[in-house]
């Protein structure tokens, strides 16, 4: 009861602050929520993807089945995540996450090096419209991701600096997690799908 009575008093005395903060806490959270929700709508896309590309390049390299049960696993490790607006809320769960999509990536980049070695594949219409979605959709993510960044560091900020932390305690606005390093090196370099030249012989 007398840390509620604190909380009020305190919250009296800092309302009438022009720098209290607290319409910047509730409009650059929101900002985060709608930005992480444009990037699961994009790694969803993607994810819907790889059924229909695994199967048209199954069908020129059955064989490869190690490559094509890496991109099946990492698709089910990916689903198995439950991708939430909460998600960024937890760190470990957040992290969990970004595992699952960063071994999504490198099983796709593996999936497209190896269609490299089959012309007949690659002359494929369903596979070159399957190659041009997923091109497309790995610039969308990484336009999603940039957007994500930028509105948690706003966030992020807001509620680390003075007097807005304090408001920030007070109502439990607390930082919330951005991508790593690894997942930024992630985004430079995603999946070539550009069939459109002979790739270069390996240097002896």
């Amino acid at each position: 009861m007398r840390n509620r009575l604190w909380r009020i008093l305190l919250v009296t005395l800092l309302l009438p602050l022009s720098g209290c903060g607290y319409n910047t806490l509730q409009s650059t959270d929101e900002a985060v929520n709608a930005a992480w929700s444009e990037v699961l709508n994009q790694y969803q896309r993607r994810a819907d993807l790889v059924p229909n590309l695994v199967n048209v390049v199954k069908g020129y390299a059955s064989h490869e089945k190690e490559v094509l049960t890496r991109v099946t696993e990492a698709r089910a490790k990916v689903g198995g995540v439950q991708a939430t607006p909460e998600l960024i809320n937890d760190q470990q769960a957040f992290a969990k996450f970004m595992a699952a999509q960063r071994d999504m990536s490198s099983a796709l980049s593996r999936l497209l090096v190896v269609a490299e070695n089959y012309p007949q594949l690659k002359a494929d219409a369903s596979f070159r419209d399957l190659q041009a979605q997923l091109e497309g959709t790995e610039n969308r993510i990484t336009v999603a991701r940039n957007r994500y960044i930028k509105s948690v560091q706003e966030y992020n900020l807001t509620v680390r600096q003075f007097p807005s932390n304090l408001t920030a305690m007070m109502f439990g606005f607390k930082t919330k997690p951005n991508f790593a390093v690894e997942d930024e090196k992630a985004i430079a370099k995603p999946p070539t799908v550009d069939f459109g030249q002979t790739p270069a012989a390996p240097a002896k």
